[in-house]
């Protein structure tokens, strides 16, 4: 008898460490978990939304135009309070050619202001299409606030000057479990997984957007 025909699932990213991340949230499913690379060689499309729920959208249809799979997307990025919000849905591209400038411009600006410390949260949204066709979508947040300094050697981007209350440490401090658990990215394919495990034959599934997660602490 033969088994089950396992399933794709490709992620519009080319981050090796977004990748990892979200393979682990999504371990145990029966899908296969590949990278946009496979099926894109290009460049990515603009990034031309004002909120990260626009962008997750624009590059969901962009890629699942691409790939015969279902398709999934995230915008995320770290709001700051003290820099009004900043750097948001431009955190990739934010002043800095590595993470350690940018670093260095986010203490600088806000000693400035006198806001060092400043509240803070990691925004994610997620979008997954078929055939450039939006079937799902979700947000987390994580509150926190910006670190005294840089520190940890885990996750990436700007895990290691966001400090989670809950830890009293930074995402770079704690094991990618304990990150998963509670994290921006986390809580969005979470509700991605749980999508995932409901739909029956993947060409049949229905546009469905999931409720907005906040994690506080």
């Amino acid at each position: 008898m033969h088994g089950k025909a396992r399933r794709t699932l490709v992620v519009a990213t080319t981050n090796p460490h977004k990748l990892t991340e979200i393979r682990g949230i999504l371990t145990g499913l029966e899908w296969t978990v590949e990278s946009i690379a496979a099926y894109s060689a290009g460049p990515p499309p603009e990034e031309t939304g004002r909120t990260f729920a626009e962008n997750a959208r624009l590059k969901a249809r962009h890629y699942g135009r691409l790939a015969p799979h279902l398709t999934v997307a995230d915008d995320s990025g770290l709001e700051i309070d003290g820099l009004d919000g900043e750097p948001g849905i431009h955190s990739a591209r934010f002043n800095g050619a590595t993470y350690a400038e940018k670093f260095d411009i986010i203490y600088s600006r806000l000693r400035e202001r006198g806001a060092l410390a400043s509240p803070a949260r990691f925004v994610c949204a997620v979008a997954a299409a078929e055939g450039g066709r939006i079937v799902f979508e979700a947000t987390g947040t994580i509150e926190g606030r910006v670190a005294e300094a840089p520190a940890g050697e885990g996750g990436f981007g700007y895990d290691p000057i966001f400090h989670v209350p809950r830890f009293n440490c930074t995402l770079a401090e704690v094991s990618a479990e304990r990150k998963a658990a509670v994290s921006h990215r986390g809580q969005a394919f979470r509700r991605l997984r749980e999508f995932m495990v409901s739909r029956g034959d993947p060409q049949q599934a229905r546009p469905r957007t999931a409720g907005a997660a906040r994690f506080t602490q």
